[in-house]
């Protein structure tokens, strides 16, 4: 693997600390920590005598300002290493796009005070924007790594049409049960149960708050998109093959197997995520897997959906140290 590649493959996992720690923010009810100012904390630049609540928020916002310099920083190593057309340069700008809208997002939630106690419903619309605007950060990224690697050039959908469509439905399944475990999570932190009969009775009480009736969604559409993924995603050919044995990894597991493995494993976190009624540390530890298979389905699309690279990119992958294809 080259530099580049590698640093690509470190911002993105960065940015993976940085979602983790935001999920943290959420969970412990500190994103009033800096009161309704951004991108000063309290009115201030350093606050003097912080709270807790004031340091975890405030880490939350240093962290996300070094993953933006790192990304640009990344951006302008591509559109300097990389030819114009090169699908790395478009993946870059798009993840820098995400990441601007990402900061966009994150700021509306604090100015307009959808932090901390508020359970309104504008609240869970943010919240769902905000973890759909992540996925989408998240897998531009992905594919600038991949493609730095040298790997296939871009993606096309010629002669792919059922396999482009199982893709596309698979990646709509997963990044929907996201969308609705960020707006579950957030009923859990404002409602928290006491038992899991508890928990039961907030579901399906007609007199409940919106967000606990909602909360519901999420384990019936994680079991479906869950077994599809189990189902399906090892059995997609790749270039041609029968099975998912195309890109396998140092480990001999094609993309396909990843994403059924990742997905089994989720399903179970989900399951006992309901047992133990959400514990801060197992909410973060099923979303890192929930980004986790994201990464691993995007990789999975770019590998069915890969182009071949013109004769120039590949030059340049092997300038770079990188394996050439095509």
């Amino acid at each position: 693997m080259n530099r580049l590649a590698r640093f690509a493959w470190i911002v993105v996992a960065w940015n993976l600390v940085v979602i983790g720690w935001g999920a943290y923010v959420r969970a412990t009810g500190s994103g009033a920590g800096c009161g309704q100012h951004w991108p000063l904390c309290n009115g201030e630049i350093v606050p003097r005598a912080p709270a807790i609540a004031t340091i975890i928020e405030l880490t939350h916002r240093l962290t996300s300002g070094l993953a933006l310099l790192a990304l640009l920083a990344l951006v302008v190593a591509v559109w300097r290493s990389r030819p114009a057309g090169h699908p790395a340069r478009r993946a870059a700008g798009w993840s820098m796009l995400f990441m601007l809208t990402e900061a966009g997002v994150g700021a509306g939630l604090v100015l307009f005070e959808l932090v901390a106690d508020n359970a309104s419903l504008a609240r869970a619309l943010f919240m769902a924007v905000h973890l759909a605007n992540t996925f989408l950060l998240l897998g531009a990224m992905t594919l600038t790594a991949r493609w730095l690697e040298g790997g296939p050039a871009g993606m096309s959908l010629e002669r792919r049409g059922w396999r482009a469509a199982i893709v596309g439905l698979l990646t709509l399944g997963v990044l929907v049960v996201s969308v609705s475990g960020a707006v579950a999570a957030l009923g859990d932190t404002l409602f928290p149960a006491a038992s899991l009969a508890h928990a039961l009775e907030q579901d399906l009480s007609p007199t409940s708050h919106a967000l606990l009736r909602l909360r519901v969604i999420h384990p019936t559409l994680a079991v479906i998109v869950a077994l599809a993924l189990i189902v399906i995603a090892p059995r997609l050919p790749i270039d041609g093959d029968e099975t998912d044995g195309g890109g396998a990894s140092a480990l001999g597991l094609g993309p396909g197997t990843w994403v059924a493995l990742l997905a089994a494993l989720q399903a179970a976190l989900g399951g006992l995520n309901v047992l133990l009624l959400a514990p801060v540390w197992l909410q973060l530890v099923h979303l890192l897997v929930a980004d986790l298979l994201w990464i691993a389905v995007v990789l999975l699309g770019a590998a069915i959906l890969a182009g071949r690279a013109p004769a120039r990119h590949a030059a340049v992958a092997a300038a770079a140290g990188a394996p050439s294809v095509g």
